[in-house]
């Protein structure tokens, strides 16, 4: 007998867990729209893909994504993630990455929902209850900025309390904060618990290159100097070039390189035939090079990639307003 119940607890948690996605699922498919769908709840978005394809460049946001339904792949830097139904994504750096679904479909769409990540209230769990439950990093420690686990019965659950609240905005005021506290106690708790905890330390390393994220973001035209950056990160320019490496999966070389590819294809989503023109505003000096390495991103020359987005946004072909 004494053998038998923790296989017994095991059972009853696997059937909790799927009660609780097969929950999530009609909810999520109950609030969606095609697409992202923002809610009443803060910070909550819903989502429903239906068609899986090229990969789609966008950036992460400081953000937990859970799947409800069908599977996806991520690519940040040199490190590619693959998660599924039940399976959770946490980003605590806004990263570029690449992603796309694997078998979203009309009749079976993936389907998932997302909570922004407030430092701030990771900074309050890590100040309270937290301060003597995890041990403190080492000197340097650093996690990956973006990682893959298992959400399990327990986050599942609290995933669909909070999404319940759709039906019941009066309560949202309330206790969307208190649910939230919960969600991010679990994942600070959980295999992943380093990339999100990180958030909370105002002097972790991990922050220290999110203050560098921000402020390439804002200067990406501008050249790259390592040496700065360290000064930026009150780094070594070796111990910089480390820790971003660690975080980002990408060198700050080719995270400058991605922000600007990105910028440069929202541009000429506008104006589709100034390349040249694109190349220029995002810090390039040699059109060709940004070609060469718009391809080499893209997998197409910049004014045909331009084209297929406008189709694909427009198929009648009219253009945007």
């Amino acid at each position: 007998m004494v053998l038998e119940e923790p296989r017994a607890l095991d059972e009853l948690r696997a059937l909790d867990e799927l009660r609780a996605l097969d929950e999530l699922r009609a909810l999520v498919d109950r609030h969606a729209r095609t697409g992202t769908t923002p809610t009443a709840v803060p910070g909550v978005v819903v989502s429903r893909m239906t068609t899986s394809g090229s990969p789609d460049e966008s950036t992460t946001g400081t953000v937990l994504a859970v799947v409800a339904q069908g599977t996806k792949t991520l690519s940040v830097g040199g490190t590619v993630h693959g998660y599924g139904p039940g399976q959770y994504v946490v980003a605590s750096v806004d990263l570029p990455v690449s992603g796309w679904f694997t078998d979203a479909t009309p009749a079976t769409p993936a389907l998932g929902m997302g909570l922004t990540l407030r430092p701030e209230v990771v900074a309050e769990l890590m100040l309270g209850p937290a301060a003597t439950a995890f041990p403190r990093p080492a000197p340097g420690a650093v996690a990956p900025a973006v990682a893959v686990g298992r959400a399990g019965d327990r986050l599942l659950d609290a995933c669909v309390r909070l999404l319940r609240l759709l039906d019941h905005p009066r309560d949202i005021p309330v206790l969307a904060p208190l649910v939230e506290r919960e969600i991010l106690w679990l994942l600070m708790s959980d295999e992943q618990g380093a990339t999100v905890r990180q958030l909370g330390l105002a002097d972790s390393s991990l922050n220290r290159v999110r203050h560098v994220v921000r402020w390439m973001r804002e200067r990406y035209s501008e050249p790259v100097r390592v040496a700065e950056l360290a000064r930026l990160a009150s780094m070594s320019p070796s111990a910089f070039h480390r820790t971003f490496q660690a975080v980002t999966a990408m060198s700050p070389i080719q995270f400058q390189k991605r922000i600007r590819l990105q910028e440069a294809r929202l541009r000429l989503l506008a104006r589709p035939g100034d390349v040249a023109g694109a190349a220029y505003a995002v810090g390039y000096e040699s059109p060709s090079q940004f070609s060469r390495e718009y391809r080499r991103q893209f997998g197409v020359p910049p004014s045909r990639d331009a084209a297929l987005l406008r189709q694909t946004l427009d198929p009648t072909g009219a253009a945007p307003a």
